[in-house]
């Protein structure tokens, strides 16, 4: 790699990159650019080696470029994106950082004869686009783990609805493993929900919970406090046995909360919390 920027190198490059932009963006696209989606391609292609040129006339040393300058890093991080919400690999993005690379190591040799001018430039080009590719995969990864957290984000919502019993009653039925994600989220859905709806009474039913530890039991008892503040009351339905068992064998006092065996029996208990406020839904 250069250890100092060559100032005639640059030149060259920018030169190139210059003159032959429109040459360069289609020979990268290639085949790419069949497939319907050719014309972003060039577009993306353009954009980039413009940004590169725009950078190689600035005082930036080559080795900062793709790390600082927006431009460069604003239409890296565009082409790797683009190509992931394709559905393309990120070897298949390196792969066409690689294949800018080929192509724009072509053109340096059609503007000059001076071996070791090309020489100097096949270094200057292979820091650049090196740093290109590392860069395009650090944006791939982040997009992908974004995308992950999302996907979680919004499979823990769905597998925690909040329904409307009845008038002023809620119920959440659990099913799975409560851990401190779903915790939050079940409680932040059953807080707004006991305010959107006016609920007095809200029943967390642990039906689908396999098993019930220390952390899970903290979890409950969060949430239960949680409803508590917002001035509803809370019922636990799904109290088997063995839950029972665990319960008393861990020593987790839950004497302070109201606990049923099934749904049904909370759903009872909750009409006698009510009185002769209770009414069904009318609507």
């Amino acid at each position: 790699m250069l250890g100092t920027d060559d100032n005639q190198v640059r030149t060259v490059l920018a030169r190139v990159l210059e003159e032959d932009r429109t040459a360069l963006a289609r020979d990268w696209a290639g085949p790419e650019a069949g497939d319907g989606g050719g014309h972003e391609l060039r577009r993306e292609a353009v954009e980039l080696l413009e940004a590169l040129r725009n950078a190689l006339t600035g005082t930036l040393p080559v080795s900062r470029i793709v790390d600082q300058d927006p431009a460069v890093q604003d239409a890296l991080t565009s082409l790797s994106e683009r190509r992931a919400r394709a559905g393309a690999q990120p070897s298949a993005t390196a792969m066409a950082i690689l294949a800018l690379k080929r192509t724009m190591l072509g053109a340096i040799e059609r503007h000059t004869d001076d071996s070791a001018l090309r020489y100097r430039a096949a270094l200057l080009v292979n820091e650049l686009l090196d740093s290109a590719g590392v860069l395009t995969f650090e944006v791939y990864s982040a997009g992908r783990e974004r995308i992950i957290r999302e996907q979680h984000s919004q499979m823990l919502e769905l597998s925690t609805p909040v329904v409307r019993l009845w008038r002023h009653v809620l119920a959440v039925p659990l099913i799975g493993t409560l851990d401190s994600a779903r915790t939050q989220v079940v409680m932040n859905s059953l807080l707004e929900s006991i305010q959107a709806n006016e609920a007095r009474v809200a029943i967390i039913d642990i039906t689908g919970v396999p098993t019930v530890d220390t952390a899970v039991a903290h979890h409950l008892l969060q949430t239960v406090s949680a409803v508590r503040l917002m001035g509803a009351e809370c019922v636990i339905s799904g109290i088997r046995p063995s839950i029972a068992q665990t319960i008393t064998q861990l020593g987790i006092d839950l004497s302070h909360i109201v606990t049923r065996g099934s749904l049904a029996d909370a759903l009872a208990t909750a009409m006698q919390l009510l009185g002769d406020s209770a009414r069904p839904v009318t609507g």
